[in-house]
């Protein structure tokens, strides 16, 4: 008869890292990293308070939850993050690359992008995604799993936040190239690139009812995404049932393949053409 083994896809001994893992996609991660059977589960974040929220979350289903708030665009706070969970559990099998966004004040059409707009987003999203991959790679001597949170504007047209797409371009560009750099270091590196997921840290875009529906009517499984989609993915690639998976970038997206940002850019920059054209007449 064959040896019994665990359940496939469990976490089962292992110890995972969840940066932004509070709020939004990342906590529906740490979720599920805790409900897929993770020895331990250190999350990170700017808001000790939506940490502790999601970690007791998280300890229901019987995972060691550690917190760790600090901010990712520091160098000291990386390696602390590192350190405690080398304190905590001895070894890093998986580490979530889940902290990034655009924030309001960052919209901009390209011609208008100011060099503070560029920096803050494209330094979160892919400079300092870039050093926790690394800090990540370093600390598992004995190999393991590194997922970036990408994005499907990192494949499409962005526009107002070109700079966002660009950064998560990059981010897909990164992965397949540590995939290669440290596939013979028994390190494994994907990337998810969800779609539209609105969570508490939504704009406020997708409460606009007609967006909300011109959206949907681009997404063949007719629904917009739940952190609830993510999480599972994250638990893919870090179990030992992807153990021959690297370097790939899986679109979580409904299906779509259209962003209603796109669309909104087009129909608002053709209906400017056409009242130059009627007032030039």
């Amino acid at each position: 008869m064959p040896t019994p083994k665990r359940p496939m896809f469990s976490l089962e001994d292992k110890a995972i890292v969840v940066t932004g893992g509070g709020r939004g996609i990342g906590r529906g991660i740490t979720l599920a990293m805790a409900q897929a059977g993770a020895k331990g589960v250190v999350i990170t974040g700017r808001k000790a308070e939506a940490l502790e929220k999601t970690a007791e979350e998280a300890r229901a289903f019987g995972a060691k939850v550690v917190t760790v708030p600090s901010d990712i665009t520091k160098a000291e706070d990386i390696a602390r993050i590192v350190d405690v969970t080398m304190s905590e559990f001895g070894y890093i099998d998986g580490w979530i690359n889940n902290a990034g966004s655009a924030d309001p004040v960052d919209v901009s059409d390209l011609m208008n992008m100011s060099e503070s707009q560029w920096d803050h987003v494209v330094d979160l999203n892919l400079k300092w995604t870039f050093f926790c991959a690394q800090a990540a790679a370093r600390a598992m001597t004995r190999g393991g799993s590194i997922v970036n949170i990408s994005s499907r504007s990192g494949s499409q047209p962005c526009p107002m936040t070109g700079q966002y797409g660009a950064a998560k371009a990059g981010v897909e560009s990164l992965t397949a190239t540590a995939a290669v750099e440290w596939g013979h270091l028994g390190i494994r590196v994907n990337a998810i690139a969800p779609g539209v997921v609105p969570t508490e840290r939504d704009d406020g875009s997708m409460l606009n009812q007609s967006r909300r529906r011109r959206q949907i009517e681009t997404v063949p499984l007719r629904r917009l995404g739940k952190v609830e989609d993510i999480g599972p993915l994250a638990v893919y690639f870090v179990s030992d049932e992807s153990s021959w998976i690297t370097g790939t970038v899986v679109q979580a997206t409904g299906g779509s393949r259209i962003p209603v940002g796109l669309l909104t850019y087009l129909w608002r920059k053709n209906k400017e053409a056409e009242e130059r054209e009627t007032a030039g007449a």
